[in-house]
């Protein structure tokens, strides 16, 4: 066994990269809402990319650990604790058995990813761990976690185990973590922590549009609605008006389509959006700001600012360039002896 949850927080799920593959059957990929957090936390303890995380939003559990697990932190800060000690984020952290992690609510961000050292072991649904709320598919029984869950990890390898026992070396009688001095900076993630700009490329629809509503969604900004969820955030702002009414066909979507439905008001599709749409499409944001987006919270401005296909293109291969520069990193921190 890996944790019993004592609190479950506001949404909790199990989530991974999603479901590759079954888009042609209608089923959603889903999966986590920032890719980039949470396939930080999982290389942070020596997981292979596509492990089982925990999504937290916005307001996080409480959380007993049933026995020494190495855990990492990554993407909104939620003011986590163990045994009301500050754990840092965006680094590896030992915990002892016993200790208690408490996620309280959010100073910065919106979502917050908990990778423990195997991933965390539910089921498999058609390649994937994540949990689709809507469908009650995958993730731990299929829905967000409850009060006295409980729920374990998977296999560690012999890398990680040997790291482990470093680690536990260091702790003092009276420790209940350890953590390296190295992290993650602060430069080498997404901008958390600017005013959100979305790079986005034109749409298929775009000459459809008047020009002054495409002059009004580059120049002006949005705000997320409250009814946003992880099927779509909905938008607030200048209304975007066709040259004339359209009538087309129901197309495939992806992460990051902005659509507009005919109140003017663009939604931009997040991780669990619908396979196909049949709205005018306007842009689609680059992958590479999409963790960007997910960490808006609602009532906060965003704004988008174009970029071509080519541009979006080399910015995805530059952060692909970079996570496997940084995964290097991370295994040879994991074969030093000292273990910092």
């Amino acid at each position: 066994m890996g944790f019993e949850v004592i609190r479950p927080g506001l949404l909790t799920t199990v989530q991974d990269e999603g479901r590759i593959g079954y888009r042609r059957y209608g089923v959603p990929v889903g999966g986590v809402m920032d890719a980039f957090a949470s396939r930080a936390a999982n290389m942070l303890v020596g997981n292979a990319r596509h492990s089982a995380v925990l999504e937290i939003t916005m307001s996080g559990p409480e959380l007993h650990m049933l026995k020494d697990q190495l855990i990492s932190i990554c993407g909104a800060d939620l003011s986590v604790t163990v045994n009301q000690q500050p754990v840092p984020m965006w680094r590896p952290v030992l915990l002892r058995a016993g200790s208690v992690l408490r996620f309280g609510t959010s100073r910065h961000g919106l979502r917050a990813y908990l990778a423990l050292a195997g991933g965390i072991d539910v089921p498999q649904v058609m390649g994937s761990r994540s949990t689709d709320l809507k469908t009650g598919l995958g993730g731990y029984l299929g829905r967000a976690l409850r009060t006295s869950d409980v729920l374990g990890t998977g296999v560690i390898t012999g890398e990680v185990q040997q790291w482990i026992q470093r680690m536990t070396m260091q702790l003092g009688p009276n420790e209940c973590m350890a953590a390296p001095a190295w992290l993650i900076s602060e430069r080498e993630r997404p901008d958390y922590y600017g005013k959100p700009v979305i790079r986005v490329m034109h749409g298929q629809d775009i000459s459809c549009f008047r020009s002054e509503s495409v002059e009004q969604f580059y120049t002006g900004s949005y705000v997320v609605s409250p009814q946003s969820d992880r099927m779509g955030y909905r938008l607030q702002g200048p209304r975007l008006e066709l040259e004339k009414p359209m009538n087309r066909l129901s197309e495939a979507v992806t992460y990051g389509t902005v659509q507009v439905p005919p109140d003017g008001q663009p939604i931009v599709l997040m991780a669990d959006h619908q396979t196909i749409g049949g709205y005018p499409v306007i842009a689609q944001a680059a992958a590479v700001d999409l963790p960007i987006l997910a960490q808006v919270r609602p009532g906060a401005r965003i704004s988008f600012v174009q970029i071509t296909n080519e541009e979006a293109r080399r910015l995805y291969v530059k952060r692909e360039r970079e996570f496997h520069l940084l995964e290097k990193l991370i295994h040879r921190k994991m074969a030093e002896r000292e273990g910092t």
